[in-house]
């Protein structure tokens, strides 16, 4: 028996094969402006004939051979528990939002709170600031000698323009660039604190792949923010967990 996740983002479509014990295939792809076709491609590369399948995120109503649907809320809160058994708390940034879930030692969702009315301090504002900066590197090396410029506006729109004018004062556009990251991780600390943050926080989402947005969240609320190499799959490993328990079950 097999159960399949998959967490329909924004930007990246990710999925997770699941036998119950461990993973067993991993997928990743971007999810263009045919998130429904993207789907339907995720599944046909790893479906399996006794297969349970699970759909999250933005686009998981959109895949009409799922046996559930399921809030990336409740997803990645039991993807970080697999991840990091110890997590209390997951930060998720995602494509478009930003989420600060809290959790028992089952996986539970206790409490969240979640930002989608601003793209500051998500993924869409990384883009927009590898493209006006033209980074063609990875941040963590890009930035890894760089003096952080205060950024004055966290709004997209105004960031961008911010940039390019930092940019024609002759400033390092590394620096820009570490300005930036240090007020997403600001603003994004100051947000999760509102859940009275402690014991251990997991922090998920495409950005966590980057060593520099773990170790300035850890700065801004002090504290160790954990991660995993696997921190992107986050939603459709617990989307794939979830439904292998949800098999279970049903055909006891």
């Amino acid at each position: 028996m097999y159960s399949l996740g998959i967490d329909s983002g924004s930007t990246l479509t990710k999925a997770c094969l699941y036998d119950g014990n461990e993973i067993v295939e991993l997928l990743c792809v971007p999810t263009g402006n045919k998130p429904q076709e993207t789907m339907e491609y995720v599944y046909n590369q790893l479906k399996r004939e006794d297969c349970y399948v699970v759909t999250t995120g933005y686009g998981r109503n959109l895949l009409d051979t799922s046996d559930k649907k399921i809030t990336e809320i409740s997803c990645h809160a039991k993807g970080a528990l697999y991840l990091h058994p110890s997590t209390r708390f997951v930060i998720d940034i995602g494509g478009q939002d930003c989420k600060v879930i809290k959790i028992d030692e089952y996986g539970n969702v206790c409490d969240f709170l979640m930002n989608d009315k601003c793209a500051a301090g998500t993924g869409r504002f990384i883009e927009m600031m590898i493209r006006v900066l033209k980074i063609e590197e990875s941040l963590d090396d890009y930035v890894r000698d760089a003096h952080a410029i205060k950024m004055s506006s966290m709004c997209a729109v105004f960031a961008e323009s911010e940039m390019i004018s930092l940019l024609a004062k002759k400033y390092e556009s590394k620096d820009i660039a570490l300005g930036a990251i240090e007020a997403i991780c600001d603003r994004t600390a100051k947000f999760s604190m509102k859940l009275n943050l402690f014991d251990d926080i997991y922090f998920s989402g495409g950005l966590s792949g980057y060593k520099v947005f773990a170790n300035k969240l850890s700065e801004y609320t002090n504290r160790t923010v954990y991660t995993h190499e696997l921190g992107s799959y986050t939603g459709a490993i617990g989307a794939a967990i979830i439904g292998y328990q949800k098999m279970k079950k049903e055909r006891r």
